[in-house]
């Protein structure tokens, strides 16, 4: 027969049931808690970059490519057809003014300067016989002119004494009007005289004025082809360092090309490049920060070349500081173009977190934890964004790549 329980031992078995409910749920949670906590994402803190947005300035860019160039540099060209006889210069090395560079075969520049001695040694000898002949000819004349003087007055004596002869009725009419008629052809003889000298002296000074200027061509052809035979020997117009020249000796060049280039390194220019696409938004007079290593030289842009090749357009930069130590021949830089500034403005610095301008997605660290936050991104200068919404300051971001959890609204860091 069976006995009721005893109302301490149902206690007791109750409690015993709760109590290994309640362990039965603590464990099961712990296990869930255990299991979230391994599963769930998370960074690393050593393996992300992070930035402080502050307040400031901001200069919007156009990122260009340049190459920096000897400011002046001077190009020697041939000035002669010739042959290369023998190069004295090489590249790099380093030539003062006057130095010869090259030595060019001079046989044609010799042969040229002796004909036009020879051409002008000719006409100065025409010039002299035509100048004694013209001489001797004015002098005959003046002879004649002398005769013709004399007997001029001859028949006009003649002629005074036959009218006072006719007068006193001692000489037929006939006889005084004769006299008269030879007296007149006599004045007409004379003053043809007169005027056939001064032709003849006028016909010696214009054909002495043309052999003056054939000489005088002649001597400037004299003094060209000596300076071209001078310059055979290629010499360089300044102080400075050779970056080109003729690379083989036996070479033939033409009157005209370049044989050598000539750079004074002691000043520096730009040249840049950048897509078309930003053709517009440059202008002559625009700032322009040249990036070499970690520092930065100012300049402005001097010019802009009205071609564009291969989808790219170039420009020269001038810079203030042309002698800077940090610039080097053909050195290839990074060149920042400023089309606006802004000041005052919550700015971070630039980083693969964010692609463009616009609307965008960040990381922010709230202690332990990155929450996605929706941000709106301004201009960009070189190395800094525009925050224009979504960021106060003083908020720490993530600038890290962050793609992988760009589809989580939160990751824990460890």
């Amino acid at each position: 027969m069976d006995r009721p329980l005893d109302s301490e031992y149902k206690i007791k078995h109750i409690i015993k049931r709760i109590v290994g409910a309640i362990l039965a749920v603590s464990l099961v949670a712990g296990v869930f808690a255990i299991a979230w906590l391994w599963l769930s994402p998370s960074v690393k803190r050593v393996r992300i970059r992070t930035a402080e947005v502050d307040r400031g300035s901001i200069e919007a860019t156009i990122t260009a490519s340049g190459t920096v160039l000897p400011e002046i540099e001077q190009v020697v060209s041939s000035p002669i057809d010739a042959r290369v006889l023998k190069i004295l210069k090489h590249v790099g090395d380093k030539v003062s003014k006057n130095e010869a560079i090259l030595e060019l075969d001079t046989n044609a520049s010799i042969l040229a300067l002796d004909k036009v001695n020879q051409e002008l040694s000719l006409r100065e000898n025409r010039q002299k016989k035509v100048q004694l002949a013209l001489n001797e000819k004015i002098n005959q004349i003046k002879s004649q002119e002398k005769i013709k003087q004399l007997d001029w007055q001859s028949l006009k004596a003649q002629a005074i004494q036959n009218r006072k002869l006719f007068g006193q009725g001692l000489l037929a009419e006939n006889v005084c009007q004769q006299s008269e008629l030879q007296e007149a052809k006599a004045l007409i003889e004379l003053q043809q005289m007169e005027i056939a000298k001064q032709n003849a002296e006028e016909t010696s000074k214009t054909e002495i004025a043309g052999l003056d200027l054939e000489i005088n061509i002649l001597k400037k052809e004299q003094l060209e082809a000596s300076r071209l035979l001078e310059l055979a020997t290629t010499r360089a117009d300044r102080d400075g360092v050779l970056t080109w020249v003729v690379l083989e000796e036996g070479t033939t060049i033409r009157k005209g090309d370049v044989v050598a280039r000539i750079a004074d390194l002691k000043s520096y220019r730009l040249e840049a490049s950048v897509s078309d696409i930003h053709a517009k938004a440059l202008s002559i007079g625009q700032i322009a920060k040249v990036k070499i290593n970690e520092d930065y030289l100012d300049g402005v842009i001097s010019n802009i070349l009205p071609t564009i090749k291969n989808g790219a357009m170039t420009f020269e930069i001038s810079l203030a500081e042309k002698a800077s130590p940090l610039l080097r021949s053909n050195l290839r830089t990074d060149v920042l173009i400023i089309t606006s500034k802004k000041d005052g403005i919550l700015r971070i610095k630039k980083g693969p977190f964010i692609n463009g301008d616009g609307k965008q997605e960040v990381f922010v660290i709230r202690g332990d934890i990155a929450i996605k936050v929706p941000v709106t991104i301004g201009i960009a200068s070189f190395d800094v964004y525009e925050i224009v919404d979504g960021l106060i300051e003083g908020d720490e971001v993530i600038i890290s790549d962050m793609r992988d959890y760009l589809h989580l609204s939160e990751v824990k860091l460890n």
